[in-house]
């Protein structure tokens, strides 16, 4: 059975982060996969007129990340290894990733990610490697 109180819980300890005032970014978790939506803005722009690399990579690890902390219900996981493929670039309209829980073992987890642009176009790709730390999910992480 799903734990979708734990979902809406990780859901508000995202919006709650103060790195994602800037980038404004919506989450919605289900079990072993979340998805990500994000404005694209021009000041996320490098000096060729399309979107930095690091908003893809925000995007990417978010999704991949609470993708495989919906599997995990006591403790906050950690990034530990991240591969990214920037595949095209993008200018206008929303980045949405897609996150999903493709191994689990014993405390580690492997995580592919998708964005997609306005059209649907794939954008970039990545997978991540995630373990369990020793944070406890809980008000001080703002998990409430």
């Amino acid at each position: 059975m799903p734990n979708t109180e734990h979902f809406r819980k990780l859901e508000r300890m995202y919006a709650d982060a103060p790195c994602n005032e800037y980038y404004e970014p919506e989450l919605s978790i289900e079990e072993g996969k979340a998805t990500l939506t994000m404005p694209v803005k021009e000041d996320q722009f490098h000096a060729a007129n399309a979107v930095h690399g690091s908003s893809y990579f925000k995007a990417l690890d978010d999704a991949a990340f609470f993708a495989v902390n919906s599997l995990v219900s006591d403790v906050f996981v950690l990034t530990s290894q991240f591969n990214l493929y920037l595949t095209r670039p993008i200018t206008e309209g929303w980045m949405e990733a897609v996150g999903e829980v493709v191994h689990e073992s014993g405390s580690q987890f492997i995580a592919d990610a998708v964005v997609r642009d306005s059209d649907g176009n794939v954008i970039a790709r990545g997978t991540g490697n995630f373990i369990k730390s020793r944070i406890k999910l809980d008000e001080d992480v703002g998990y409430r």
